[in-house]
């Protein structure tokens, strides 16, 4: 059964990554498989990390829709195996220069100002990694980038 927007199965509902409403789930895929995406989903898991932030240019390249409020998806971690379902409770699109204080420390990475925070988030905008996956090589990123702001919580562990 594939879970409709505004449907909210209770939080308990889920007995494990193979569930079949979990399968179901959109898959939630932070930074590339590797040590950052550990580092992640570890943040996701423990609750210090309860917001993202993505790059409109991406999900166009991805021809993905934005996030929505009360949209479930399933964290994946480095294996590709379903670790937990997260919730969004907030989507908001503003340039960079409008990154707000709470939303950096909210992506729970340890970042202690909104310059930290940009700075740490421009290395992984500007590595070969996601360049390739934008398929442009020559993307960059300044105030006026626009950004996904996503704000979510933790609704079960799977593991």
């Amino acid at each position: 059964m594939t879970e409709q927007p505004g449907e909210r199965p209770a939080d308990h509902s889920y007995t494990g990554p193979d569930d079949p409403q979990v399968v179901a789930l959109p898959p939630a895929e932070f930074a590339f498989p590797g040590p950052l995406r550990d580092q992640l989903v570890a943040a996701i898991l423990s609750g210090a990390k309860t917001s993202t932030t993505g790059l409109v240019a991406d999900y166009e390249h991805e021809g993905e829709p934005l996030p929505r409020a009360g949209e479930r998806a399933a964290v994946l971690d480095s294996d590709g195996r379903r670790v937990a379902v997260i919730e969004t409770t907030d989507v908001r699109v503003v340039p960079l220069a409008e990154v707000d204080l709470q939303h950096a420390l909210d992506e729970g990475e340890g970042d202690d100002s909104v310059a930290e925070w940009r700075a740490t988030h421009e290395r992984f905008w500007r590595s070969p990694e996601l360049l390739a996956a934008l398929d442009d090589p020559d993307f960059t990123v300044d105030d006026s980038t626009p950004l996904v702001l996503q704000r979510f919580r933790l609704v079960a562990d799977l593991r």
